[in-house]
């Protein structure tokens, strides 16, 4: 899978603008379908998605063949300025061997989505040079379930008053990450789980001179310590240049979840290259905006800061 050389930032938008909504993974609820188009309406902008978007009952959200054609139709399309995944779940990484066949287009446009979005995030970072956004998916505003916090910097982050994200108190967990530096890079990554899967493939994630993102949720402590060792073990590291963990969701015993620690802890403490943990994006209760693929600076110390541009022009 060649690589691109070329970043391409986004167009921020615009009142009016064009929003395609698709469903690459799991289908969510009518009643989270409809709350996520009235969700786009109340930010000023005009929500698009076909009345056959969820069709039989099979695993995901219709066949791979509708999946696929609607994610490129929405991504090629000069109709709309932003496209916005509805969930997560499982079902992106069947897209992929179609997806690079396609050619990329001249223009970008903004692409915002989590967990299972994770493989496409990385073949649009990797195959396309695109800037995109690990954001919330929409059935969490669709059905209600966001903070203020996140509803805030959507705003600022779309239509361009915010050009930076901006994290703090970030936690070292390796002396590499304790000494005072500043490291200029760009982040890549997101679902571990998903990360995990691609090593081996056409689609495997390149992290040489990247700050590797992870986040995850129901990883038990063994789950997580294999696929942290298998990332390790391919050669998937070699060259990269830091690790920022996010929210890793464990809802589980006290005793598991100090276990789960320990692993990350032991992770990190085999690496030469600064790790930190409390970056509040992913599955947890604040889902923040993480731009990927963008100019970002990470900051070492005893409270580590990360500052990302958005990506948006």
């Amino acid at each position: 899978m060649a690589l691109s050389r070329n970043k391409k930032d986004w167009k921020v938008l615009q009142p009016g603008d064009q929003v395609d909504i698709v469903a690459p993974g799991f289908r969510c609820s009518k009643d989270e379908l409809k709350g996520a188009q009235d969700f786009i309406q109340s930010l000023g902008l005009r929500p698009r998605v076909p009345k056959n978007l969820f069709q039989g009952r099979s695993l995901f959200s219709n066949t791979d063949e509708f999946r696929f054609e609607h994610l490129v139709d929405s991504l090629l399309s000069k109709e709309s300025q932003a496209v916005w995944c509805l969930r997560g779940g499982y079902g992106s990484i069947r897209l992929l061997p179609h997806l690079k066949k396609v050619k990329a287009p001249r223009d970008t446009k903004v692409f915002l989505g989590y967990s299972d979005i994770t493989s496409l995030h990385v073949f649009l970072n990797q195959v396309w040079g695109w800037s995109t956004l690990h954001s919330p998916v929409l059935d969490r505003f669709g059905g209600a379930r966001f903070k203020p916090l996140e509803l805030k910097e959507i705003k600022g982050v779309l239509f361009g008053s915010a050009k930076q994200q901006h994290f703090s108190n970030l936690k070292p967990l390796n002396e590499a990450a304790k000494k005072k530096f500043t490291l200029k890079s760009s982040i890549v990554g997101g679902n571990l789980a998903v990360i995990q899967s691609s090593l081996g493939t056409p689609f495997q994630i390149n992290l040489r001179n990247k700050i590797l993102f992870l986040e995850d949720i129901g990883e038990r402590p063994h789950r997580l310590d294999r696929m942290l060792t298998h990332l390790e073990q391919t050669g998937a590291l070699k060259g990269f240049r830091g690790v920022l963990f996010g929210d890793m969701v464990l809802k589980d015993t006290k005793e598991r979840r100090q276990i789960w620690s320990e692993v990350v802890h032991r992770f990190a403490q085999s690496q030469n290259v600064p790790m930190f943990r409390g970056l509040k994006v992913g599955h947890g209760p604040a889902q923040r905006i993480l731009p990927l693929n963008t100019k970002a600076t990470l900051f070492g110390g005893s409270r580590g800061v990360l500052e990302v541009e958005t990506g948006g022009r």
